[in-house]
């Protein structure tokens, strides 16, 4: 495990640090046949470096939609987008990609993993994208398995693997490039209750390290390990409440 002192939910609310992400009337249209849906109406959001956040909101809120924003995996009709002080509203697609491999750590709920290739190798994978030599990328995937507590499975392929490691593996591979923010899309929605909690103490000793962590969820339980819980509905954020 993470050598990392923590915290129960919701104490110790750490000061945030430099902005990072800056959403300003933010709105996404969709054209389905010849009905437009809006998914997002003029979502304004900003976060700051080391905080913990929570994305929640029934099914058509939004959700999904402002994940992908945030993600870079697409861009706003209307509004501004600012990450790390860069403008993603007007990025290309290869200026998206470059964002989304070197700044941005995924984390999916069916974990994403490449069946044939062993842990260590899915770690390596960001890292082969962004250019990074053989010898360098081996190092850095070996300390970010030991780092989610998988030092002695690295040469395991993932049916070789439970669930929950599975999970860490992913999480591993989205710390290997060491990037501004960790999106987690529902990373406990394949896992029992039990090996559900365990993921959520790995993110929560992650943010105790220092890490900006998101966490997209519909379940009450996992929302409460954030620090900031936004709750969106029509498009619109309903509520933003940060715990002291």
């Amino acid at each position: 495990m993470i050598s990392a002192t923590t915290t129960a939910p919701g104490r110790n609310y750490r000061q945030p640090g430099a902005l990072v992400i800056d959403i300003q009337g933010v709105t996404k249209l969709y054209k389905m046949g010849e009905e437009t849906v809006h998914a997002l109406c003029g979502v304004a959001l900003k976060v700051h470096r080391n905080e913990y956040l929570a994305i929640m909101g029934p099914s058509g809120s939004g959700k999904s939609t402002l994940m992908n924003m945030l993600g870079c995996l697409d861009t706003p009709t209307s509004g501004h987008y600012q990450f790390a002080g860069r403008d993603v509203s007007a990025m290309t697609d290869d200026e998206l990609a470059d964002i989304r491999n070197r700044e941005i750590g995924f984390v999916f709920q069916t974990f994403n993993l490449l069946p044939r290739s062993t842990s260590l190798a899915n770690v390596e994978l960001p890292l082969i994208y962004a250019g990074v030599g053989p010898e360098e990328r081996h190092k850095r995937a070996i300390r970010a398995m030991q780092n989610v507590g998988l030092g002695d499975r690295m040469g395991h392929k993932p049916n070789e693997l439970s669930g929950g490691q599975r999970q860490r593996v992913a999480i591993a591979r989205a710390l290997v490039n060491n990037p501004s923010i960790i999106l987690a899309d529902e990373p406990t929605g394949n896992l029992d209750s039990r090996t559900g909690e365990e993921i959520m103490q790995l993110l929560e000793e992650l943010y105790e390290q220092g890490h900006t962590i998101f966490v997209v969820t519909h379940e009450e339980d996992i929302a409460k390990h954030a620090r900031r819980i936004v709750r969106l509905r029509d498009g619109l954020i309903e509520s933003d409440e940060r715990k002291i």
